[in-house]
């Protein structure tokens, strides 16, 4: 996250990084609506996973089923939680038999996210040997949610090879990253809405928004009463940064289901890109207000970290680490930003990067493992990760990709590399300390030193600014601007440290290059009674000949002068005496009494 520049001659510095991530954390929106009977996520028929009128029409059993309006209204109404608390009732009394509940309690199970107690009903109704083969599909939909992909595999392989049987395969692929596959099923999707719902997905899934959108755009004017579309074509706005047209369409759906959970965190999802945590929780309670009990939503709960900046992250993000995928990359963040650097790197190092995000943050770990470790492995890897970002077509004109590019050429000190990346998007992030101290470095890095001092003081972090990095390369360009009495200052408000003697040097050295012989003698004078190395007694007593000379040109105040003589009896050396002479000597010539 940061570091130190020990020989600021070499041009060196720490890369400030988290700034790829532009709000501090990446939110969570999970692809699915309560509003629909598809999966969006997989976009695999759920209401397939139930026996409807049309399957069962002919049974005595379903008809006994259809009496029963409490539960169509339950369903109806996606009141999954009533409608699982009938279907246990009734499994319990007896009241209606296995083969009826189980397949309903799988399905009100499934789509209340319940999948572990879906996928019991579904076992339990294959038991029973009166279940169609769809069954197993059934079974696999709930397997692929629970992660067990080798399990939903086997599963869906035993049932009918339909369409559905393709989806689920497809994307098992996907999740197993088996590219040969992959293809495969690509190539058996039809022109179906559900086939073309589950290409979108895996497009969205993907990173490939901008056919995903097109897709559901497609799809929204050839079904427009399919209201859920309008959320998908929102949520491939909001990943394309387009969060007012995102706003706009998902408006559309809010106007039919103002209390939907999903389309709520979109929103404030938006409004926290638009403006803040705060405008984004606003949104939120109006969940509240409407009944829902928000403190059970893991999704909510997730992005409430993250409008609140990181608040309570090690309580809520570490039992989502494995089933929310933005969680590990928050909590990572949150351990960058409290310099817990080999924490986050415990939890990303065996991350495989397929999110142009997951291959920022191993850029980012690796960088700051190896700043703090010095270690050049970890930075080539950095650099190729960040390059990976910075030239791909998807990401190279976008704000995250040209800062991929900066840091990228910032770890192979190619400094006017980096300054042309950086200045394409600086009006974007004028005021992101991150930024700032980045480009502050490039600029002095090149010489820039005017522009470089304005950037620097742009940095608000008290935290940023009190660290060694930051102090030595202001007070650089301090000097180089001619502006060393400001660099001293920056010296006097530090504790007496290893790092306070080395902006000493840095000052010493510095000053005396550009001139300012009276701020090069204070340093060399407090580095010599720090150190006494004939060095710096070298260094003071041409400093010091240096600010009598600017005093007789006139250049320096003749008060000057007595600060001089001081310093010069603070030294033992036998060269003292004759050059505390002359200068007394000229001092009493023009009438300067010492």
């Amino acid at each position: 996250m940061g570091g130190s520049i020990p020989v600021l001659s070499d041009r060196k510095g720490a890369l400030k990084y988290v700034w790829e991530l532009p709000a501090y954390f990446l939110l969570r929106i999970v692809v699915t609506s309560p509003r629909w009977k598809e999966t969006v996520a997989m976009r695999m028929s759920r209401v397939k996973g139930v026996p409807g009128p049309s399957k069962f029409g002919a049974s005595k059993k379903t008809d006994k089923t259809q009496k029963t309006p409490q539960l169509q209204e339950y369903i109806e109404n996606r009141d999954y939680t009533g409608a699982i608390a009938l279907m246990e009732f009734q499994r319990a009394s007896a009241a209606g038999g296995e083969v009826d509940v189980l397949p309903w309690l799988g399905y009100a199970a499934f789509h209340l996210g319940d999948y572990r107690k879906a996928l019991e009903a579904y076992e339990a109704w294959e038991s029973t040997g009166q279940a169609p083969e769809d069954v197993h599909l059934y079974i696999a939909c709930c397997l692929f949610y629970l992660q067990q992909y080798p399990e939903a595999q086997k599963a869906a392989e035993k049932g009918p090879a339909n369409s559905l049987q393709n989806r689920v395969l497809f994307h098992i692929a996907h999740r197993t990253n088996d590219e040969n596959k992959l293809m495969v099923f690509h190539q058996k999707l039809s022109d179906t809405k559900e086939d073309q719902l589950s290409l979108a997905a895996i497009h969205y899934l993907r990173s490939h928004f901008q056919e995903a959108t097109d897709i559901y755009k497609r799809l929204l004017l050839e079904n427009r009463e399919d209201l859920a579309l309008n959320v998908y074509v929102a949520m491939c706005y909001y990943k394309l940064d387009y969060y007012d047209v995102s706003l706009e369409i998902l408006a559309v759906y809010l106007q039919s289901h103002p209390d939907s959970a999903i389309a709520i965190n979109l929103k404030a999802c938006n409004h926290f890109r638009l403006y803040n945590g705060k405008a984004a929780e606003a949104e939120l309670k109006s969940l509240t207000d409407q009944g829902h009990n928000i403190s059970d939503n893991d999704l909510i709960r997730h992005n409430k970290v993250v409008f609140r900046n990181g608040e309570n992250a090690l309580k809520v993000l570490p039992p989502l680490v494995d089933f929310v995928p933005e969680a590990r990359l928050n909590l990572v963040i949150y351990y960058l930003r409290n310099d817990e650097i080999q924490e986050a790197f415990d939890l990303v190092k065996d991350v495989e990067p397929t999110t142009p995000q997951e291959y920022i943050l191993k850029g980012v770990v690796n960088a700051s493992v190896g700043q703090s470790s010095g270690s050049r492995e970890h930075l080539k890897m950095a650099q190729q990760f960040f390059q990976l970002v910075g030239a791909s077509a998807s990401e190279c004109d976008t704000i995250p990709g040209r800062q991929c590019m900066a840091s990228c050429f910032f770890l192979l000190k190619q400094f006017e590399d980096v300054n042309i990346y950086l200045n394409s998007i600086k009006a974007y992030l004028y005021n992101d300390d991150d930024f700032n101290w980045n480009y502050g470095i490039s600029l002095a890095s090149t010489g820039n030193f005017k522009e470089a001092e304005e950037t620097l003081l742009l940095v608000q972090s008290d935290k940023y600014r009190s660290e060694y990095c930051y102090l030595s390369w202001l007070s650089r360009c301090y000097i180089m601007n001619k502006k060393s009495r400001l660099a001293w200052e920056l010296y006097l408000k530090m504790d007496n440290t290893n790092e306070s003697f080395n902006l000493l040097q840095l000052i010493a050295n510095d000053s005396y290059k550009m001139g300012a012989f009276f701020y090069a003698a204070k340093a060399f004078d407090v580095l010599e009674r720090l150190d006494p190395d004939p060095e710096y007694w070298e260094g003071k007593r041409g400093a010091c000949v240096g600010v009598f000379q600017q005093v007789v040109a006139g250049v320096e105040p003749k008060e000057n002068l007595r600060e001089v003589l001081a310093m010069l009896r603070n030294t033992s050396n036998p060269q003292v005496e004759y050059f505390i002479r002359i200068i007394k000597k000229w001092c009493k010539e023009n009438g300067l009494k010492f």
